[in-house]
């Protein structure tokens, strides 16, 4: 890519999106494209398409999604499905249509099985049945990745996919009642340690294992593949090391300060028991993570706390 390149990030206002913006921003591309949902509702093709004959974007980072946690992904199944595969399919075929150069396509871990062997490797897909709560979400992205794949074949588009691990950093939900478990275990520990509370709740055991990886350096990765990757196999982006949910609360718990107890509700839903991403591919490749979750956690908390987005 070209610094002048127009280059089209899709979701540019969520946490993905904005990380990509920024990383664009710093590396002097000066002709990067954005709309907000307000401007432009991607799960409308004539809007998308219009979007397109207007900007002729020359690369389409697919950030934009509907996302959430457990909760809102066991809710809002109908939406979830909807709106993931409207916003996929409509930027995926206007990016075909308009001969765009090259789109990476962002999907999710989820899109394995639930019991597939660990770590996750890219051949593992559709070898098992998904994880039930967040099903929807995960058939729109597998969507997604064939999408890109039938594009490939068909037509001979240079559109690829990266699938990231969980991930967290500035510009994260602390919805409680739709982010996911780190922002969550963030405002719960800041907000009980404000409050004086004596114990925490979590949902359920603790014993679920979880990869996680900053979200500055998942955008350093898929301008890495951007730049550097055109094969048809999606990569899986990650870190490569995991901690099971007990041991996230516990650090969260000592980096926010708070001294209370920590209380298990096993009734609540573990969702995938282990989720590990093989990440030799992409080190394959000559990239790798560099913000260890330590750090990491602790450069999210003040930024949080400067943002004051953990007192709502």
């Amino acid at each position: 890519m070209d610094k002048s390149s127009k280059i089209y990030v899709a979701g540019h206002n969520g946490m993905v999106g904005s990380a990509i913006v920024r990383l664009l921003k710093q590396l002097n591309f000066t002709n990067i494209l954005t709309r907000s949902s307000a401007e432009l509702d991607l799960r409308n093709q004539e809007a998308v398409t219009f979007f397109f004959e207007e900007t002729k974007p020359d690369y389409v980072f697919l950030a934009a999604a509907k996302v959430g946690g457990i909760l809102a992904n066991n809710t809002y199944r109908g939406e979830f499905l909807f709106d993931n595969l409207m916003i996929t399919t409509n930027i995926i075929h206007a990016a075909h249509t308009h001969s765009v150069k090259k789109l990476l396509f962002l999907g999710s871990s989820c899109i394995y099985p639930k019991l597939a062997p660990q770590p996750l490797k890219e051949e593992d897909l559709l070898t098992g049945l998904l994880e039930e709560t967040n099903e929807p979400y995960a058939i729109a992205k597998i969507a997604g990745i064939k999408m890109c794949e039938a594009y490939h074949d068909q037509y001979g588009d240079n559109f690829i996919s990266a699938m990231p691990t969980n991930l967290y950093g500035p510009n994260d939900n602390y919805d409680l009642q739709k982010s996911h478990v780190l922002p969550a275990l963030l405002k719960k520990f800041h907000q009980a340690k404000i409050q004086g509370l004596k114990q925490v709740e979590i949902w359920g055991s603790g014993s679920p294992l979880r990869e996680f990886l900053h979200v500055d350096d998942l955008a350093a990765a898929c301008l890495f593949l951007m730049e550097n990757y055109d094969g048809k196999q999606f990569v899986n982006i990650g870190s490569g090391t995991e901690i099971t949910i007990k041991e996230l609360a516990l650090l969260i718990k000592e980096l926010v300060g708070y001294s209370g107890d920590l209380v298990f509700d096993a009734a609540k839903p573990d969702g995938t028991p282990r989720k590990l991403m093989d990440v030799s591919f992409i080190h394959s490749l000559g990239w790798k993570h560099t913000i260890e979750l330590k750090e990491g956690i602790k450069a999210v908390y003040q930024d949080a706390l400067i943002g004051n987005r953990l007192n709502d």
